[in-house]
């Protein structure tokens, strides 16, 4: 090598003082900051994950089952001809509901979401967000997940958006199997409000959607329930169990009429104000009142499960 071409590599070639300093974001550096396409992929493996277990198919099958046994139902006891006026002011529930469908087959998406609403819904909910934390921890790896990058405040995140996410495929599901069975059943067209006025049925499709969105953000208080009681414990079917049982006892505490004055506190009073999107105009009132408590309920019991993940002791 000549004397020029070495001083060329001196000027050139760093100098090997060490190791290089690693770059910002790199995840192998605990104090470098976080990367958001790694937020981005714990959310979508977490979903991916909860929608892709043989559970979700089953819960979503029996779901749909519900729609399709109210439609038969109601063809065979009516022999598909049409029964009632119903819609009137006082027609907000199920069974209201149930007397339109023969005349028009849309109802009974609502009729369906009116059903499942009560008992099919949450339950399903209460299983997937009480195995969220404790599924992992009975099954040995919550230890891996918790390894990786993310810390324990975005996963527990991704686990809640997880369980939001079935809460609202499995609402629509619901809805979808309604809509198919009742076109297929029932003359479909134009829709009678509760309120007595008539809607197109292009109009009336957006409101069955919009009921849907309306049933499922209705699960979301209860959904941060089954979250935080999943951090309690490192059973996942305890903590299935224990999320199901508090939805039956504030259910059933929720129709004792003595003790109508906790009523308006407890996160399945307002859930049929679902109905008030039929009337014409909308009626806010409730709907607001049931909005609000789900997020008093999420912004609660949201925080008490990170409290609790962020400081429990991972064993498992």
């Amino acid at each position: 090598m000549s004397q020029a071409e070495a001083a060329l590599t001196a000027t050139t070639a760093p100098e090997d003082n060490g190791p290089r300093p690693r770059k910002p974001g790199n995840p192998r550096n605990p104090g470098s900051p976080r990367n958001p396409l790694w937020t981005l992929g714990i959310l979508r493996s977490e979903i991916t994950t909860t929608l892709r277990r043989h559970r979700t198919y089953a819960l979503l099958a029996v779901l749909a089952t519900v729609p399709v046994l109210i439609g038969i139902a109601v063809r065979i006891e009516t022999g598909g001809g049409g029964s009632g006026s119903g819609g009137g002011p006082d027609g907000g529930g199920g069974p209201a509901f149930l007397t339109q469908v023969t005349n028009n087959g849309l109802f009974l998406v609502f009729a369906a979401l009116a059903a499942t609403l009560p008992v099919f819904l949450p339950m399903a909910v209460g299983v997937v967000a009480g195995d969220a934390i404790a599924g992992e921890a009975s099954g040995g790896t919550l230890r891996y997940l918790l390894v990786a990058p993310a810390g324990r405040t975005r996963l527990l995140l991704a686990k809640y958006a997880s369980v939001l996410t079935f809460c609202l495929v499995a609402t629509f599901v619901v809805a979808a199997s309604a809509l198919a069975v009742g076109a297929l059943l029932f003359p479909v067209g134009e829709v009678t409000t509760i309120s007595g006025t008539r809607i197109s049925f292009g109009e009336g499709l957006v409101r069955a959607a919009l009921t849907a969105a309306v049933v499922a953000a209705s699960l979301v208080g209860f959904a941060a329930l089954g979250l935080f009681v999943s951090t309690l414990t490192d059973s996942g079917i305890g903590a299935m169990a224990a999320t199901v049982g508090l939805l039956i006892t504030v259910q059933i505490l929720d129709s004792i009429p003595q003790l109508s004055g906790i009523h308006p506190y407890l996160f399945p009073h307002y859930w049929m104000s679902f109905a008030d999107v039929l009337r014409e105009p909308l009626h806010w009132e409730e709907l607001s009142k049931n909005f609000q408590l789900q997020g008093l309920y999420a912004a609660v019991f949201g925080s008490a499960a990170w409290a609790r993940f962020t400081s429990k002791d991972i064993t498992a």
